[in-house]
């Protein structure tokens, strides 16, 4: 069985993609950046970006059943020139350093403008449905 959990954004709709999805034990989260309904929160702060953006992606997973620790593997995407440093900081924060794999990338950049940072994650079910 398959679920799928929409965060209710409108580019969710325009690209036809869901903010999360569930697949047997398997959970998946999109891209998650630090949004508001005008725009990215923070400007120019990488660390509170990535501290939103992390509990809005991890908050989505366990919406579908994951916890913290059954978070297998997670991806951090940053805007040219971000402070990588301030954002793994975040997630060795998040993680309270008992972290699952993880890469780290720096990209081109983001839709929208002004987001620096967008967490990707993917975890088992704490338990099967």
């Amino acid at each position: 069985m398959t679920r799928r959990l929409t965060g209710g954004s409108g580019f969710e709709a325009t690209a036809g993609y869901s903010r999360a999805v569930r697949h047997g034990e398997h959970i998946s989260v999109s891209g998650t950046a630090a949004l508001g309904p005008d725009g990215a929160l923070y400007p120019g702060d990488a660390y509170a970006q990535a501290v939103e953006a992390l509990d809005r992606a991890l908050a989505a997973a366990v919406e579908l059943g994951a916890t913290r620790e059954t978070v297998l593997r997670t991806r951090l995407l940053l805007a040219p020139d971000c402070d990588w440093q301030a954002v793994v900081r975040a997630h060795r924060e998040a993680f309270d350093g008992d972290g699952p794999a993880n890469t780290t990338y720096f990209v081109a950049g983001f839709i929208p403008h002004g987001v620096l940072v967008e967490v990707e994650v993917d975890a088992v079910a704490a338990s099967i449905e």
